[in-house]
């Protein structure tokens, strides 16, 4: 005979998405990858210089940090935000352990790992 696990009310299990993907965008989530695309990165720092690659990075990570979601994105994965007039998105993806698949079950952190993709809209 097995045993059926409890399921979470969807809200539940919507809210406890949202604060998973706001622990990886925060960079609480030590097994989260945060990914800049390079077309972001070099419209941020035009130069190439290694510490203007640095300086726009933190200003990335601190417009995550304090980028707002609109209702339309309960699980908090995606948002839209400006730096130096550019218009910028952010993506949370959720794979397997191996990040071949998808996260059997994205409330799940032990099983969940987390991708936020941050780039230009215009990379989407």
């Amino acid at each position: 005979m097995t045993r059926q696990l409890p399921t979470l009310p969807a809200d539940t299990v919507t809210e406890r998405i949202a604060r998973l993907n706001d622990r990886a965008r925060i960079g609480f989530d030590r097994q989260a990858k945060i990914v800049m695309t390079r077309s972001l990165l070099s419209t941020l720092s035009p130069a190439n210089d290694p510490r203007q690659n640095v300086m726009a990075q933190a200003r990335i990570m601190r417009a995550l940090r304090e980028c707002t979601f609109t209702p339309s994105s309960p699980e908090r994965d995606m948002a839209w935000f400006e730096i130096d007039g550019h218009k910028l998105m952010l993506k949370i993806d959720c794979y397997d352990e191996s990040m071949d698949f998808a996260s059997p079950d994205p409330a799940n952190a032990s099983v969940t790992v987390r991708v936020v993709t941050v780039m230009l809209v215009s990379d989407y």
